[in-house]
């Protein structure tokens, strides 16, 4: 999957938040409905304008994000 064939970053388009090229729908937007569970099925029922490798796209997008950015450990919890 090459998400750069997919994926944009536009400062006049939601501040500038990657998206999927030639839509308003934030990659961030996607996750996030991944992570509530929702189902390919639901999100391309929901954002007509999405296809399967557009969602395969935003997620390969975040893998390499995060790849490349530092670790950021987190305190231990206190008791």
């Amino acid at each position: 999957m090459v998400w750069e064939n997919y994926v944009e970053r536009n400062p006049d388009v939601l501040a500038g938040k990657p998206v999927i090229k030639g839509t308003r729908v934030a990659v961030e937007l996607i996750l996030e409905r991944l992570g509530d569970g929702w189902s390919e099925t639901e999100l391309l029922a929901s954002f007509p304008q999405l296809k399967p490798e557009h969602i395969r796209a935003a997620q390969a997008y975040a893998a390499a994000a995060l790849a490349s950015d530092e670790l950021i450990l987190f305190p231990e919890p206190r008791e």
